[in-house]
């Protein structure tokens, strides 16, 4: 049972009103079972990384597996005096009937691509447009920006410290689990251990410190009451001059009499990368070249990666308010667009078209493959198809870049693999979640998957994600009628983006 559920809160809604407007007039004009299809994508990386990890999916699940309208929620809508009897009836009745594909939580994602594709009566997927964004934003964009933090973290363990800067309550835990899905090895939210099975992990404030006559003192009843897990905070007053010597002499007089290691020094301000290396220069000279050096204080990617470039004697660090917020680029922009209408047993794609080139969106109903290197395992590029198109990787696969089309690879001794998993088909369920600890592996796996320079923080490589011919022409072809319809609209040609 998620948070939300234990909160006892209704979220069917939490929906923009105008998804509620639409659909009453979807019904008043006879499009009540109108069949439509809507792809959510993104358009930009955080951060101007290579690449986003998505995630979210379980709580999409849990969403709309208890979709449904209260007495209480009509009595509110007939309120507003503008929504018609048999729509407030529709929504009484509810039954979610639609199809959905989604990516595999922990998954790389890239612009452009669908990463959700819902199918089904029109109102219905218009009205889940709202969760689906705000579930998928979210956790996609903590879970991406942990995955940042960890790889320049270099192997050592990160902590996700960031609850009390989270944006709410919710942004506390679904932040966390995101965080642990991104790479992060433990948190200090104990909701998320008792919810998600995300280890907790802490160790002391500053103000036990204060607490007590003396430093000392502090250290040694907090190594009496945790003697197997004991860290100590040690920037309270002087990490060199007494934090440090103090530690010592609670782990020579304390600990190792009662029979226990002592686990490790916590610093949490001033210059960390001098004060570490003195700290573990005092430690190893003590004996205790075992004990972990754990660092904190407003770290992000960029913090983490020049310490260690300075030689920082670091073990563990614990990451707080630039992760859990990602502070540094806190939006992501995922968006959710009509993408086709079925008619009988043929979709009519759907196109938008903006004076922004990057906002014109790929019409109909798609599915997504990734190229996977038999030579290297690595990731080579993505192929957004039609639904109906067939991929067979077994011969040379021709792929082109659809903005410069000139530019083309021919891919040889390739694995292809769908990435859209259906998860509810006619609103059935039909896609058993992952545990936590299965989706954390299979993103990191998956990033391991990438080439090194999709990986860099500064001016990534730019992963390929090509639309298949017959997509790309059926896109073309529309655009040329739009245009010849409107002159001012958009044209295609060999320079213009998609």
């Amino acid at each position: 049972m998620s948070p939300q559920d234990k909160l006892g809160r209704n979220l069917s809604m939490l929906t923009d009103f105008y998804e509620l407007t639409m659909s009453n007039g979807y019904l008043q004009n006879g499009m009540k079972d109108t069949v439509a299809v809507f792809d959510m994508f993104f358009r930009r990386i955080p951060d101007g990384g290579g690449f986003a990890i998505f995630a979210g999916l379980e709580q999409l699940i849990e969403y709309l597996s208890n979709l449904s309208f209260t007495e209480e929620d009509i009595g509110y809508l007939r309120s507003k005096n503008c929504f018609c009897e048999e729509f407030l009836d529709y929504l009484l009745h509810f039954k979610f009937q639609c199809d959905i594909w989604a990516m595999k939580e922990g998954t790389p994602i890239f612009p452009g691509e669908p990463v959700v594709v819902v199918r089904g009566p029109v109102i219905q997927a218009q009205l889940v447009e709202t969760m689906v964004l705000l579930t998928i934003n979210h956790q996609s964009l903590v879970a991406t920006k942990a995955n940042r933090v960890v790889r320049a973290a270099q192997g050592r363990s990160v902590f996700e410290f960031g609850s009390r800067r989270a944006q709410s309550y919710d942004g506390a835990v679904l932040g966390a689990r995101a965080a642990y899905i991104g790479g992060c090895d433990a948190t200090a939210c104990v909701i998320a251990d008792r919810d998600y099975g995300i280890p907790a992990v802490g160790t002391m404030a500053h103000s036990w410190v204060q607490m007590f006559s003396s430093e000392y003192e502090s250290f040694a009843e907090y190594a009496k009451l945790y003697p197997d897990n004991c860290t100590l905070l040690v920037d309270t007053y002087n990490v060199l001059s007494s934090g440090i010597p103090n530690a010592i002499k609670c782990f020579n007089e304390v600990l190792l009499p009662m029979g226990y290691r002592p686990k490790g020094v916590r610093i949490d301000s001033g210059d960390i990368a001098y004060l570490s290396k003195k700290a573990r220069k005092m430690l190893d000279e003590a004996g205790f070249d075992y004990v972990n050096i754990v660092a904190s204080n407003s770290l992000d990617e960029y913090i983490i990666r020049d310490l260690l470039i300075q030689g920082a004697k670091i073990d563990l660090f614990g990451v707080g308010e630039n992760l859990i917020t990602s502070k540094s680029d806190p939006v992501f922009g995922g968006v959710y667009k009509l993408a086709a209408v079925q008619k009988g047993e043929e979709y009519l794609p759907k196109i938008k078209i903006s004076e922004s080139i990057e906002k014109i969106t790929t019409p109909g109903f798609k599915m997504v493959y990734r190229f996977f290197s038999k030579e290297t395992t690595l990731a080579v590029a993505d192929l957004v198809t039609l639904h109906d198109e067939a991929v067979d990787a077994s011969r040379p696969v021709t792929i082109f870049d659809p903005i410069a089309t000139w530019k083309k690879k021919t891919l040889q001794n390739v694995e292809a693999v769908e990435l859209l998993t259906p998860i509810f088909r006619g609103g059935e369920l039909v896609y058993r979640s992952p545990e936590l600890s299965q989706i954390r592996s299979y993103c990191l796996d998956q990033v391991d998957h990438l080439w090194d320079e999709v990986k860099r923080f500064e001016h990534p490589h730019t992963y390929y994600v090509d639309l298949s011919h017959k997509l790309w022409s059926m896109k073309n072809a529309l655009l040329e009628e739009i245009s010849s319809q409107n002159t001012g609209a958009p044209q295609i040609n060999e320079g213009t983006s998609f």
